[in-house]
């Protein structure tokens, strides 16, 4: 990820230039390989390069076209043959070669914000458009690249790092107190247009904004897709359209050097290390993936290892094993070089801190299986009666049966179905009552954190609604090395748009059955005992065995903050437990979190202006 960073004044003056070189200096950790500042008017931008891709090798940002339009960007690229040649069709004349950046610009240039229906892959951007005198910024359609910005009477600032834009001397620290809410009722801020401060907000995924002297206008520019529709007369043209869409969405996420693998030994990650491994000897790269693995052998007795080392010496590929046995709950959460920008409910925080670093000391780039869970959630009845309201008679009585024969009745699942039915869980009674009442708490705790997306997704509402948690983003922004400032950056084929369109486009039996798709196209590419193993949790929770192991939460997590009281009663609030069930111990681990978090927010700001006054 490299450091993006803008400051706009709409009401004209000159952009503070010497701000911005101590803003985007501060950024060098996201990008170690060069550091630029541009400045026109009222407009600066600065950039931090990490090169991730073959064409970033000379790329140099802030860049420009036509001497009227200027870009900094942390972005990524998919299709970009197809992007080049449409591009051409409209006169535009860009290297083929030309880095990313320079290609949303030519973009930008040729359609104007009409430019985002044209652009695939992972980005965050602002364009400054000097004709218009307006700034024009965007984020990706799942969010994968971070996007805050604050508005203020003079100015307008923009970074992909959150803690770049509190060091602006004039946002205010105060705390958003509905994030805060959310964060102890759920764990995050289920609100993806705001952060945990008030004055900073985020850019929601698949979204845009620009700025100017007539205000600022935010709009969305895609949304997760309802309406496609793939049927094929052989079943073996399912499995290899996906196959060529895989390939292509790895292929496109190999553009660079040595690459990592987070491979658990799981269905998902497993597909996508055979696919890059197959793709590598064409790339004259077989040499250049590496796989890693968290583990929890010792306490917990996971096999995760053992499958992913079965699969790393099918294919090839070298492995390392992160071992995590040995890490408490609030380990190492006062060390300086573990600083998160925004509350997290994960007491071992610690460990994905020292996965990221231990992956940078290899590779820039790295693979993750995650979206292929979402994609194929699995619903037979909303199936059933969209064939039905289609009059699909032979197709619904082909697949009903067809279901029947491989499903079971489902008694767990309706036991399940049955006691969240009646959940009757009160609310938190830690919370401070004031602060209960002011973020109406007990309606919140109803409501629940999950996204309610009209209109529903014909055949898989539960997949397509999956799209839109709240979690994507917080899960994406914690993996960012804005947060864990290590140079690797997290890369995710199965939210290709082009593997999201199609999934979402074909009947759910059989191919979202068990991942049944993926079972299919995997045949000869995996050992076959990785390729039918089914969805396996970790046989236990870290955290209660860190606490059973420790048998008590650290002082590290039991210095209470002033301001804590002002969201939680501590007379009311009794310490968790490794006793308490797994759901138990997550809500009453919260405070603490929160409590310490609070504790250390403020130390961002450590002597910055003196920095600025040096230039």
């Amino acid at each position: 990820m490299s450091g993006i960073v803008g400051l706009f004044r709409p009401g004209g003056g000159a952009a503070d230039e010497s701000l911005v070189r101590a803003l985007t200096r501060f950024l060098a950790f996201c990008g170690p390989d060069a550091r630029e500042v541009w400045r026109r008017g009222p407009m600066a931008l600065g950039h931090t390069m990490l090169r991730t891709t073959n064409e970033s090798a000379h790329e140099r940002q802030p860049a420009g076209v036509d001497g009227r339009f200027w870009i900094t960007a942390d972005a990524r690229l998919d299709a970009r043959g197809e992007l080049f040649d449409a591009l051409v069709r409209t006169g535009r004349n860009p290297v083929r070669n030309a880095p990313d950046c320079e290609l949303i610009l030519h973009a930008y240039a040729a359609w104007g914000e009409g430019c985002l229906q044209r652009l695939r892959g992972d980005f965050a951007f602002g364009i400054w458009d000097a004709e218009r005198r307006s700034l024009f910024c965007a984020r990706d359609h799942f969010g994968i690249k971070p996007f805050y910005f604050t508005e203020h009477k003079d100015f307008f600032l923009f970074s992909n790092t959150l803690d770049c834009v509190r060091l602006h001397p004039e946002v205010p620290d105060e705390l958003n107190e509905l994030a805060i809410a959310d964060f102890l009722l759920f764990g995050l801020n289920s609100d993806p247009a705001t952060t945990t401060f008030r004055a900073i907000r985020r850019l929601p995924p698949a979204h845009f904004l620009r700025v100017s002297a007539d205000g600022l206008r935010i709009g969305r520019y895609w949304s997760v897709p309802i309406d496609g529709h793939i049927r094929y007369k052989h079943s073996d043209q399912y499995v290899e359209h996906f196959q060529i869409l895989l390939r292509e969405a790895v292929s496109d996420r190999l553009r660079g050097g040595r690459a990592g693998i987070m491979l658990s030994g799981g269905l998902d990650s497993s597909c996508l290390a055979a696919t890059a491994r197959e793709l590598s000897p064409e790339r004259g790269e077989a040499g250049k993936l590496r796989a890693y693995t968290v583990t929890y052998e010792k306490t917990l007795k996971d096999r995760d290892g053992e499958h992913a080392r079965e699969v790393a010496a099918f294919l090839g590929i070298p492995i390392r094993c992160l071992p995590m046995d040995g890490l408490r709950p609030f380990e190492r959460w006062g060390d300086p070089e573990i600083h998160w920008p925004e509350p997290v409910d994960d007491p071992l925080m610690a460990g994905a801190f020292d996965q990221f670093r231990a992956v940078a000391a290899d590779c820039r780039i790295a693979l993750d299986g995650e979206g292929a869970d979402n994609l194929m959630k699995f619903q037979m009845l909303p199936y059933v009666r969209y064939l039905v309201r289609n009059h699909e008679w032979r197709r619904l009585c082909v697949d009903t049966a067809g279901f029947l024969r491989v499903r079971h009745f489902p008694w767990r699942g309706i036991r399940q179905r049955l006691r969240a039915a009646v959940n009757t869980d009160p609310v938190p009674n830690w919370l401070a009552p004031d602060f209960a009442k002011r973020v109406r708490a007990k309606a919140r705790w109803r409501e629940g954190c999950g996204p309610r997306v009209e209109p529903a997704h014909p055949s898989k509402p539960r997949a397509h609604a999956s799209m839109h948690l709240p979690n994507w983003t917080a899960m994406f922004e914690l993996s960012s090395p804005g947060v864990t400032r290590s140079t690797v950056e997290m890369r995710y084929p199965f939210l290709d748009l082009r593997i999201v369109d199609y999934i979402l486009a074909i009947p759910p039996f059989p191919w979202s059955f068990q991942k049944s798709l993926l079972r299919a196209a995997m045949i000869g590419h995996l050992p076959e005992k990785i390729r039918r193993r089914p969805k396996t949790p970790l046989p236990g929770e870290p955290v209660k065995e860190g606490l059973r192991e420790t048998g008590a939460i650290p002082e590290v997590a039991l210095q209470w903050a002033d301001e804590t009281e002002h969201f939680v009663q501590r007379a009311s609030y009794r310490m968790p437990a490794a006793e308490d069930s797994a759901a138990s111990l997550e809500l009453g681990l919260r405070p603490l979190c929160l409590n310490f978090w609070l504790r250390h927010s403020r130390a961002i700001r450590y002597n910055f202006m003196a920095e600025v006054g040096n230039g």
